[in-house]
C-alpha cells in the first residue's frame, strides 16, 4: 500500500472540483435565515445545566437540514456525517476536536420541533421574511394536492396499518398514505399555504386553508369544481374568478373550445407541479418516515419553508438580480 500524500487532505489537492451537492449546500448555506429560525427554536431549546451540555442549536438545525434534503434517517444522518466531509463542513463539526452527535440526538431535536409545531413557525416566517424583503403576491393561487405513500403492510409490531392514514383511489389505481395541500402564487409559484391530511379527503374540502383571500384568480384541477366549492369559493374570497378546468361528463364530452380552454389554464397551473417535484423527487419526500399525521405534517411544513427558501431566497441575502 502506498504511502498517504499532503493531496490526501482537503485544500491540498491537485485534481479536484466542486461537487453538486456542495454547490447546493453552499447555495443553501448563503440563503437559509439561520438567526430567524434558530430564534423561533430558541425558546424551547435545552439549556446548559448539571447534565451534558447541549449541542449548538444552529449546528443541529444544520445536521437536521441535511437529513431532509437528503432523505436521511436519523442514524443515516449520523453516518453521512462521518462519511462526507462536505456534509460536516456545512454542519460545522471538527472531527478533530468533537464527535458527530448521535442518532438520538438528532431524533430529540425533531421531536422538539414537532412537539412545538415549529416547522409551520419556519415555513410562516419564510412568508414574512419574503414579503417583508420585496416578494409580491399576485392576484392568482394554484391549488393542488399530491399523495405522499405510506407502508400498507401491516408485519409490524402493532399488527396493523398506521390509523391516521387512508386510502383511496386515484384513477384505478389504490393508494394508502396522505395528502399534503399546497396554495402556490399563479405568477411566482411560491408556496403561500399548505395544509396535510389523511389521503382519504377529497382536495378540494381543503381550500380554506390554502388561500389568503385577497386573489381575483383561482386556478385548479377539475376536482376543485362543483357548485359547493363555487359557494365556498365565493364566501372566502369573493373577488376571486374560477379559472379551474372544465370537466367532462357522460354524455357531455369536453368540445374542442373547452380543450383549449383547459390547455391556456393548464399553463399557469403547472406551476404548482414544481414544488411537489422538488419535495418527491430531489429531495425523497415520496413516502412517510414516520407513523401519525403530526409528526409527517411537521417534516413538511418545514421543507416547504427550506423550498421556498431554495427557490425565492435571493431577497432575504440582499442581493439584487441583474437587469
Amino acid at each position: 500500500m502506498k504511502q498517504m500524500t499532503l493531496a490526501a487532505t482537503r485544500g491540498f489537492e491537485k485534481h479536484n472540483r466542486a461537487t453538486r451537492k456542495a454547490e447546493f449546500l453552499a447555495r443553501m448555506e448563503s440563503l437559509m435565515p439561520w438567526a430567524e429560525f434558530c430564534a423561533l427554536i430558541e425558546p424551547h431549546y435545552p439549556k446548559a445545566g448539571n447534565g451534558r451540555p447541549p449541542v449548538g442549536l444552529e449546528r443541529m438545525l444544520r445536521m437536521y437540514c441535511v437529513a431532509n434534503w437528503f432523505n436521511l434517517a436519523d442514524e443515516a444522518c449520523e453516518d453521512a456525517l462521518y462519511d462526507v466531509p462536505v456534509f460536516r463542513e456545512f454542519c460545522r463539526f471538527d472531527l478533530g476536536r468533537e464527535r458527530i452527535p448521535d442518532a438520538t440526538t438528532l431524533l430529540n431535536f425533531r421531536h422538539l420541533l414537532e412537539d412545538h409545531g415549529l416547522g409551520a413557525a419556519m415555513f410562516a416566517k419564510i412568508g414574512e421574511l419574503l414579503l417583508a424583503n420585496g416578494m409580491k403576491l399576485s392576484g392568482g393561487t394554484i391549488v393542488d394536492a399530491t399523495l405522499i405513500a405510506a407502508p400498507p403492510s401491516t408485519k409490524n409490531q402493532e399488527k396493523s396499518r398506521d390509523p391516521e392514514m387512508h386510502q383511496t383511489k386515484k384513477g384505478n389505481e389504490w393508494y394508502f398514505g396522505m395528502k399534503l395541500h399546497i396554495g402556490a402564487d399563479s405568477q411566482t409559484g411560491l408556496v403561500h399555504s399548505a395544509s396535510v391530511t389523511a389521503a382519504n379527503v377529497h382536495d378540494s374540502h381543503q381550500v380554506p386553508n390554502l388561500l389568503h383571500g385577497d386573489e381575483t384568480r383561482f386556478y385548479g384541477d377539475s376536482a376543485y369544481r362543483g357548485k359547493d366549492q363555487r359557494k365556498r369559493l365565493k364566501d372566502i374570497a369573493p373577488k376571486a374568478k374560477d379559472f379551474t378546468n372544465k370537466r367532462a361528463y357522460k354524455n357531455r364530452p369536453l368540445t374542442d373550445a373547452d380543450k383549449e380552454t383547459n390547455r391556456r389554464k393548464s399553463s399557469v397551473r403547472s406551476k404548482v407541479e414544481h414544488p411537489f417535484l422538488t419535495l418527491k423527487r430531489l429531495w425523497g419526500f415520496a413516502k412517510v418516515r414516520y407513523r401519525g399525521l403530526a409528526k409527517n405534517a411537521n417534516r413538511a411544513f418545514a421543507m416547504l419553508a427550506m423550498l421556498n427558501v431554495s427557490k425565492w431566497g435571493r431577497p432575504l441575502t440582499g442581493e439584487v438580480r441583474p437587469a
